[in-house]
């Protein structure tokens, strides 16, 4: 095994077996990810001792997360700067006999809801998760109200208090917790306040409060001079074409209220930052952004490098993407949700895996491949691709580009950098020809 048994070193399971079982069924799902565990797995034999380490009860889903965790603050460490990006995505698992399912976004729809921290560097660079929440909806029940033991808002504050943790043991790395909308929430930031900012948050606005002085928020920061414009081009995604985009920005420092009343009403210091665009194509909706953030924004390099870290938050989209249909999770048979987290949290580094794959390729393309790809991985590649393997290891960027055309990618003049699923697919050959020429090579050496 190669990356597996690094990524799992410190994993304890109580048996060295079930650790290295864990790590080997990593890999295989790496190499086959959109297969089911059955098929992923080479032979009846792995199959079953794959299931017996899902199913079995000493095995939970954090302390399957834990050595990929400890992996993750490594890498972050080696940052000046750590993305630690939130957000949520339900599961729907409609029609599946797991045990402890509950309602989606309608009361008979079952499934469960997923909220990970998601790192990444600025350059984009996936550097893993620190955290992880998995949970089923109580149902509703005779008057319409739904029992629950926490409130699901609580999640995001949580969430923060986490990435606080890993800062306060990363003396000399920014982390950046990163929200979407449903973060907007005045407790978070007040927590943060309370905690003297360990981390910084950026959030994007979801209300439009009205501020302690009069008026309201979005309307007193547009009020002022801008600050400046930034352009970048908008990455392509799904439904959307990648377009370049010309903004307008606008920052203030201001006091919102604290959400609190008595004696504890009071207020928060926070900056907003309103990126409007300026002349955006017939047809297209202007892209507009209102942040928040504890930071001070004093200048247009300092406002641009918040826009920026930003929009990495697209990241984590790209990574449930992986989850869902390369990984297919929605689709994993089994029983009871205990199970079920633990397969996820084995995926969730899976995920992880293929996106930093596809990532490196692109930031980072010459890097040595023998740091990423086993010989036997990035030697199959070629000759999948009836090239000749080169004496020494290649670059990054040359195998994946490689194992994507196996997947698809024609690496066409104006086609850019392969993406994830091209990958995936082609990682899926790649793997079984490695294995081959592994085997092989083994009875060779036994005759």
């Amino acid at each position: 095994m190669g990356w597996a048994s690094e990524e799992f070193e410190t994993i304890d399971l109580g048996d060295k077996r079930l650790n290295k079982r864990a790590a080997l069924l990593a890999e295989r799902l790496v190499d086959s990810p959109s297969a089911s565990i059955p098929k992923a797995c080479q032979g009846w034999k792995e199959t079953q001792a794959a299931y017996r380490l899902i199913s079995n009860d000493a095995v939970n889903a954090e302390v399957i997360a834990e050595p990929h965790i400890a992996c993750t603050v490594q890498r972050m460490a080696a940052q000046p700067v750590a993305l630690c990006i939130q957000d949520t995505s339900s599961l729907d698992l409609n029609g599946q006999d797991i045990e402890g399912l509950g309602p989606l976004q309608f009361e008979a729809q079952r499934g469960m809801f997923l909220h990970p921290t998601y790192v990444v560097a600025p350059n984009r660079e996936p550097l893993g998760t620190i955290d992880s929440w998995r949970w089923a909806r109580q149902f509703r029940d005779e008057n319409g109200e739904r029992p629950e033991d926490i409130l699901e808002s609580d999640r995001w504050i949580e969430g923060y208090e986490r990435v606080a943790e890993t800062a306060a043991d990363l003396p000399d790395t920014r982390c950046v917790y990163v929200a979407d909308r449903e973060a907007d929430i005045v407790g978070l930031m007040a927590r943060a306040a309370e905690l003297e900012h360990p981390a910084d948050w950026l959030i994007r606005s979801k209300h439009n409060r009205t501020l302690p002085a009069g008026g309201k928020l979005w309307a007193s920061v547009t009020a002022e001079k801008p600050i400046g414009e930034i352009r970048f081009v908008l990455a392509a995604r799904r439904g959307v074409k990648s377009r370049p985009v010309h903004q307008q920005l606008f920052v203030k420092r201001l006091l919102i209220p604290n959400g609190k009343k008595g004696s504890d009403k009071g207020t928060l210091e926070v900056s907003c930052l309103v990126a409007q665009e300026i002349d955006p194509p017939k047809g297209a909706k202007p892209v507009q952004w209102r942040l928040l953030t504890n930071r001070r924004v004093e200048s247009l390099g300092a406002a641009s490098e918040l826009i920026d870290w930003y929009r990495a938050r697209w990241e984590i989209e790209m990574f449930f993407d992986i989850l869902k249909n390369a990984c297919k999770i929605e689709e994993l048979q089994l029983k009871t949700m205990p199970k079920l987290e633990v397969a996820i949290a084995l995926y969730t580094v899976v995920a992880w895996r293929i996106n930093r794959l596809m990532r490196l390729g692109r930031e980072c393309p010459d890097l040595d491949a023998s740091l990423v790809f086993e010989p036997d991985e990035w030697m199959a590649a070629y000759v999948l691709n009836e090239k000749e393997p080169p004496k020494d290891a290649p670059t990054v960027n040359e195998v994946v580009r490689l194992i994507a055309s196996l997947g698809g990618f024609l690496g066409r003049k104006g086609d850019g950098e392969p993406g994830v699923k091209t990958i995936w697919l082609g990682m899926e050959q790649v793997a079984s020809f490695a294995a081959g020429m592994k085997f092989v090579r083994q009875m060779g050496n036994s005759s």
